[in-house]
């Protein structure tokens, strides 16, 4: 939530109507992923997006100035908090096994439970602004680049366009799973789902 400050620039607490429209904001930002996912962009209009949190169309621009300026916030957010939690799992670990794992196992957590996001970044990229666009490439630059600073360290004898290839390839098997999991009608719904994701994963990447 933004820090609110009083007209002397001293931070205020935020007040209940403050705390009401950021839980909104954040209301919007998860229906709009779901209904961009599930019917892309151009098939989602502003009276969908309302009914979502239970506004009316027009209420939207409340709180984003357009459509496109939504679908930025959906996906700025998300960058920001992949690379924010990314160099945060990272702190304190020193061997690049154990650093290889608690990015794997942060990036699986993601994407089981913002698999929306993962399909709307995958699809809508072309929709978004050209600042935005430039923004979210740059954050997933620096996340990706955060990979590859560890398989470097798994993988001393390969050079970055190698690793390069294998942490996308590694995004692709993590990110593409829940939709799969999806399908499939006789998964338990106590199956360790993100154990069997991490531990393919993990297997993957650090083969020589």
């Amino acid at each position: 939530m933004a820090t609110h400050r009083d007209p002397t620039g001293a931070a205020t607490a935020p007040t209940e109507r403050d705390r009401a429209k950021a839980e909104r904001q954040d209301a919007l930002l998860r229906g709009a992923a779901r209904l961009f996912a599930a019917g892309g962009f151009d098939g989602v209009s502003l009276e969908d997006l309302g009914s979502a949190v239970g506004i009316t169309g027009p209420a939207v621009y409340r709180h984003f100035a357009s459509k496109r300026a939504l679908l930025g916030a959906i996906l700025l957010r998300a960058s920001e908090d992949l690379l924010a939690g990314g160099r945060h799992v990272l702190e304190g670990a020193t061997d690049a096994g154990a650093q290889l794992r608690r990015l794997v196992d942060f990036h699986v957590e993601f994407a089981l439970a913002d698999a929306d996001v993962i399909r709307v970044q995958d699809r809508e990229l072309a929709h978004l602004s050209d600042d935005d666009r430039h923004r979210v490439r740059r954050l997933q630059r620096e996340y990706v680049d955060l990979w590859i600073d560890v398989l470097q360290r798994v993988h001393p004898g390969r050079d970055r366009a190698d690793l390069r290839v294998r942490a996308h390839a590694g995004f692709g098997l993590i990110n593409s799973t829940p939709y799969s999991v999806r399908a499939l009608r006789d998964v338990p719904a106590d199956a360790d789902v993100h154990g069997i994701l991490a531990d393919m994963a993990v297997a993957a990447l650090a083969t020589p």
